[in-house]
């Protein structure tokens, strides 16, 4: 299997964060990755990952010194999409449809006659407890039906205007309501009992799987490239750096993954970047190596964090919407992002370490600055910076069509983007 088919898999077997998280932990056990629990003592000086919902954290630290300082690659797990609601249950006019909930800034008109399965997680009762269960309905079972044109005969000259509580509703059937329906749908899927359901973090995805795409089939076209195509980059990266039993992790520094839940959403929660998950891991592998505060906090102002997050390419029907000096070209290597403001935190010196990673990596790189007028968005690169007081970059791969249920990139800039920040992590 090339590196291109791989990732594919990698982004077919991911439809929600918590699958992320498996195929992520996945790959690390079998690069020799050991998973330790948040509430056990650890134990220093070798590979090891946690993980916590939509969010795992991997670091090598193999006869590293308790002050040694970090090189993180940071990327998120999750997705723009449309969440299931607690109670479901719709119906109107003959059909049973599914209440959802947009989330993040999703392009809302592509997610439109798409066939959809479903899923996410599942929170049950055994008897003795609550576990988890990860479900996945990878066959069509919704669709958004589209308002014909008979019937809004300007909308290729004015536009598709929506409303997200009333025209994003899926079908999954015809006839009568009945309460309770969806969860006995998802009991039978898992093989349980519905009154065991005591939750669910659950979500549609569109069926299309990834594929090649182009005259030469030099593109990607797929969905939730944002941001899995820089989680898969930053798995084979740490993988990479961390060597093997036998040797040391990259040179000197301690090879750091963190994929982060709820980007799309800003960022706060117990498994977003602007919570204290990381912070806390890195102080802890700092204490397994028998360092103390002290050691962790004279490892940061020498650590360096690449926020990892898909950037713009110049659009070619609409170039008037890039700035005209900064454009942005598909396999044209990865891209660091720049903004004055704080969206972004790359600052002169990340910058440089980014183009020197590039430079060993024998990869070529670009630079996404927005129009004065067109606002850029934002990353987990400020936020990270901003809690841990380490240096950050941002920096991605050039897509268009970011955010839409379907987005488009080209097939060579993942394997740059691989290199790069191999090259990074080693320090």
């Amino acid at each position: 299997m090339t590196a291109v088919e791989d990732l594919l898999s990698f982004l077919g077997a991911s439809p929600s964060p918590y699958h992320a998280v498996e195929s992520v932990a996945d790959r690390l056990e079998r690069a020799g990755f050991v998973e330790v629990d948040l509430g056990d003592s650890w134990v220093g000086g070798g590979r090891s990952f946690v993980r916590r919902g939509g969010a795992i954290v991997a670091w090598a630290d193999r006869d590293m010194a308790p002050e040694t300082p970090f090189r993180i690659v940071g990327a998120h797990t999750d997705s723009p999409n449309l969440r299931v609601k607690p109670e479901p249950d719709l119906g109107v006019l003959g059909w049973r449809q599914v209440g959802v909930e947009v989330y993040g800034g999703a392009l809302w008109n592509s997610w439109l006659d798409r066939d959809l399965g479903l899923s996410g997680r599942v929170v049950m009762s055994d008897g003795d407890g609550l576990v988890e269960r990860l479900l996945l309905v990878d066959r069509p079972l919704a669709r958004v039906p589209q308002l014909a044109i008979h019937l809004d005969r300007d909308v290729n000259g004015q536009g598709l205007k929506l409303n997200a509580q009333n025209h994003l509703t899926p079908v999954w059937g015809t006839g009568a309501v009945s309460p309770g329906d969806f969860a006995r749908f998802v009991a039978t899927e898992l093989d349980a009992d519905p009154d065991a359901i005591r939750g669910w973090d659950l979500m549609f995805h569109d069926l299309t799987p990834p594929t090649l795409l182009g005259r030469d089939r030099e593109l990607i076209a797929s969905a939730r490239l944002d941001n899995l195509l820089s989680c898969w980059a930053g798995t084979e990266a740490i993988t990479a750096a961390a060597g093997t039993d036998r040797t040391n992790p990259g040179g000197g520094a301690v090879p750091v993954l963190c994929l982060f839940d709820h980007e799309e959403v800003g960022s706060t929660s117990a498994t977003g970047a602007d919570g204290a998950l990381l912070s806390q891991i890195l102080e802890r592998s700092v204490a397994a190596r028998d360092g103390s505060r002290d050691h962790f906090l004279r490892a940061c102002p020498d650590s360096v964090c690449a926020s990892v997050d898909m950037a713009h390419a110049t659009h070619p029907n609409h170039p008037e919407r890039h700035d005209p000096n900064h454009f942005v070209t598909i396999g044209a290597g990865p891209v660091v992002k720049l903004n004055a403001n704080q969206r972004y935190a790359t600052e002169a010196s990340t910058h440089a370490v980014l183009v020197e990673a590039c430079r060993r990596a024998e990869v070529p790189v670009q630079v996404f600055v927005s129009r004065n007028d067109q606002p850029c968005g934002s990353t987990i690169g400020p936020v990270t910076a901003a809690r841990l007081g380490i240096p950050t970059v941002d920096v991605g791969v050039a897509q268009l069509s970011m955010h839409s249920a379907r987005e488009l990139c080209g097939a060579e800039d993942p394997l740059h983007l691989t290199a790069s920040l191999t090259e990074f992590l080693r320090g």
